[in-house]
């Protein structure tokens, strides 16, 4: 008995493809995020409001891709839907995908195949895009016979024969007809790039249909190719450690070259995201780095002749020229990440990038008098449009410390539109974070500037209170230690608690103060009231309270779930008085956790007593290791859980973020529960963390040091991989 056909083998193509999208979706990152790591993850349920850690509010990726790959295994038509959404994001992890990803993306690095596989792609190309056309005549009742698809063809080959399509002859003939040549005899030609024959097939048939018939539609030729799905690429997990390769290979064999990088990133149209690590910086040469920033609108405005200038024909067969206009038809890059990257290749690279796009054209072996006499020229002979990357959202400079400041800060200033700048262990000047601030079109919404020992304390005063750029400002971090402490005095603090529109506005989600040296008055009389603020870091404030913080906890910032004390306030041991083990860990949960976490005492007769909540949402503090070890096992409900380096957490593991429909109180949606049973998945999971004492995943944490910058979830997002290990593991 024959079955029934399948109601979904009758969707259109269009509705397969937004259930992919509706899948690839299920596995990004919510807007509001649970501040926890990604646990639970083989737990059955949707949540029915944010934030929500149980059940997670994000599916893993790992899930996400085998379903797509899934889809991808059930017909042509799902295959061509759910390929796009698997091709999204790239994340290279292993030196033998990162090959495999360049032989499918790139065609390989091997050029001595070059010509055979453009003749191949000429070939295909032409059939595809006469077949198209062909079926295009039909549409408007017209013969597509045989006699039709000939005279098709040879019209496409007279015109792709023109002066100005730029298909080498030979490669419009098979390779079996060509005549044969010794190779020694022949030099290497090196054929037009892959989008380029593609481009000029597609405008030859369409001009051959219009001068026919105008007005008609063919589309454009399939590029089997999978580059242009591409939107993400990152070496985040890029690790070549435990391959046993010699140190001899591992100079001379890279995996990740500069040429083919470069290969794979010409192929890649529309990326948005690039990420890299210190495990791959030396491939980021002088043509990777103008292959990822001079996209879209960069090509298009430098160089380009401003009014009153002569018209300036370029030249077509010119390799730049034809590299330029390859960019142009690209999409601009919204995210790099270049946190670590600090070889000499990189440093190298960027400065001649600077120095060549961003500096002017002043060649350094000019003499003084063709220097004056270049800028005494009538400026409307001259002008020039300054290069900017328009598209530019969020940029992470975290830990490149070998910039000098002559190459970092044009960098920065050349991105007039920046979201999320992460500037933390770099050398940014008073000077450079003034320009920025003078900037009219910048509008921060998050910012690190960690452990930059080159600013001074007036110049962050002055950015936070009168800079433009800084009045959206949710999400910040002036994060120092005792290695490099803040530069900011008293006065400089009230001044920014008191003045600045980002603190005045109350709409800081995320704040890191530490080692600035904060009093009680400053934090209970200046600061306003932050109602909205989840994550609060006061680290190494030695002469700070421990009463003060509670009272700022439950008068103007009930709302923080994650706070970090490490080697904070003299009630803990860390001021001018002796405090032993045994009372540190007495007055934290006597004068802070108790008085916090624990709902008031109520007494009532009725069979169904009303509970209030408690006077904050405090869940998790950082604390040192030494009083974590003073802490032993913890007290109650609360646990230790420690990273994967040297930070670590007092977590209430009966605390989480409970998002499912109704319990037996009748709270529906998204709740902060406070008494999670034994055996809920979310206490065993915590339970289990704190057990692993430190074993585990570089992106299990709390209050994240790092900006998560490719997917714009700023100073709350969640990373892994090495961007985990900066963000949650390392102490320093």
């Amino acid at each position: 008995m024959a079955s029934e056909p399948s109601v979904v083998a009758q969707f259109p193509p269009e509705l397969l493809a937004v259930v992919c999208a509706h899948v690839y979706a299920s596995g990004l990152p919510p807007p509001t995020p649970s501040l926890d790591p990604l646990l639970c993850a083989d737990q059955t349920g949707v949540p029915t409001g944010l934030p929500s850690s149980f059940p997670p509010a994000y599916l893993q990726e790992a899930a996400v891709r085998r379903t797509l790959a899934n889809l991808c295994q059930v017909n042509k038509a799902w295959y061509e839907a759910a390929k796009p959404w698997l091709w999204r994001k790239i994340e290279i992890r292993l030196p033998r995908s990162w090959l495999a990803i360049v032989d499918e993306v790139a065609g390989g690095d091997d050029e001595d195949v070059s010509d055979e596989q453009a003749a191949l792609i000429v070939g295909l190309t032409l059939r595809n895009a006469e077949t198209a056309a062909l079926a295009a005549k039909t549409l408007i009742g017209e013969s597509s016979g045989n006699d039709a698809a000939l005279e098709l063809h040879d019209k496409v080959l007279e015109r792709l024969t023109g002066p100005d399509i730029s298909i080498p002859p030979e490669l419009l003939t098979p390779p079996a007809s060509r005549d044969p040549s010794p190779r020694r005899l022949r030099t290497k030609s090196k054929s037009p790039a892959r989008w380029k024959l593609m481009r000029s097939i597609s405008v030859a048939v369409q001009d051959v249909m219009e001068r026919a018939h105008p007005g008609i539609y063919v589309p454009p030729p399939h590029d089997p190719h999978p580059g242009r799905f591409v939107r993400h690429l990152d070496f985040n997990h890029f690790r070549t450690i435990g391959m046993r390769r010699l140190v001899e290979e591992g100079v001379n064999n890279r995996f990740v070259t500069g040429d083919r990088l470069v290969a794979v990133l010409k192929e890649l149209p529309n990326l948005l995201v690039f990420g890299a690590t210190e495990y791959m910086d030396g491939a980021l040469t002088f043509p990777v780095l103008k292959e990822l920033l001079l996209r879209g609108s960069a090509s298009r405005g430098r160089g380009r002749p401003s009014r009153g200038r002569d018209v300036v024909i370029p030249d077509p067969n010119d390799p730049e020229q034809e590299d330029l206009a390859r960019r142009r038809e690209c999409k601009d890059l919204e995210a790099v990440d270049l946190t670590g990257c600090v070889s000499g290749v990189f440093v190298s690279a960027l400065a001649q990038f600077v120095d060549t796009f961003l500096l002017g054209s002043e060649d350094s072996s000019d003499t003084e008098d063709e220097r004056e006499r270049r800028r005494s020229r009538p400026r409307n002979l001259v002008q020039e449009e300054a290069l900017t990357f328009q598209g530019m959202r969020r940029l992470g400079l975290r830990g490149v410390k070998s910039l000098q400041p002559h190459i970092l800060e044009p960098l920065v200033l050349a991105f007039p539109h920046l979201t999320h700048l992460d500037l933390s262990c770099t050398r940014i000047t008073p000077d450079g974070l003034a320009a920025l601030g003078a900037s009219p079109t910048v509008r921060l919404q998050s910012l690190a500037l960690e452990r930059c020992n080159w600013l001074t304390g007036e110049s962050i005063r002055n950015f936070l209170v009168e800079a433009p750029a800084a009045q959206d400002i949710t999400e910040l971090s002036l994060y120092g230690d005792w290695t490099y402490p803040s530069p900011l005095s008293e006065e400089q603090v009230r001044d920014i608690l008191q003045l600045a529109p980002c603190f005045k506005s109350g709409q800081l989600v995320y704040l890191d103060l530490s080692s600035a040296p904060l009093t009680r008055d400053a934090l209970l009389n200046a600061c306003p009231a932050q109602p909205r603020l989840r994550s609060l870091g006061l680290s190494h404030i030695r002469g700070l309270e421990l009463g003060a913080v509670a009272e700022f906890l439950r008068t103007k910032a009930s709302s923080v779930e994650v706070l970090t004390l490490v080697t904070s306030t003299d009630e803990l041991g860390y001021g001018d008085r002796v405090v032993s083990p045994r009372q540190a860990t007495i007055a934290l949960h006597t004068q802070f956790i108790r008085p916090l976490c624990t709902p008031p005492f109520s007494f009532s007769l009725s069979a169904t007593p009303k509970t209030e909540d408690p006077p904050t949402r405090l869940r998790v503090i950082e604390l040192a290791q030494p009083l974590l070890t003073s802490l032993g096992a913890g007290a109650g409900t609360w646990r230790i859980v420690r990273s994967k380096g040297g930070r670590g957490w007092y977590v209430d593991a009966a605390s989480g973020w409970v998002a499912q429909p109704g319990d037996a109180e009748g709270r529906i949606g998204s709740v902060l529960r406070r008494d999670l049973s034994q055996n809920h998945p979310w206490r065993v999971e915590l339970e289990s963390l704190a057990d692993a004492n430190g074993n585990v995943s570089s992106g299990v944490g709390w209050h994240s040091r790092k900006m998560e910058i490719l997917h714009g979830d700023g100073l709350l997002g969640r990373e892994a991989g090495l961007y985990g290990a900066v963000a949650f593991a390392y102490q320093g």
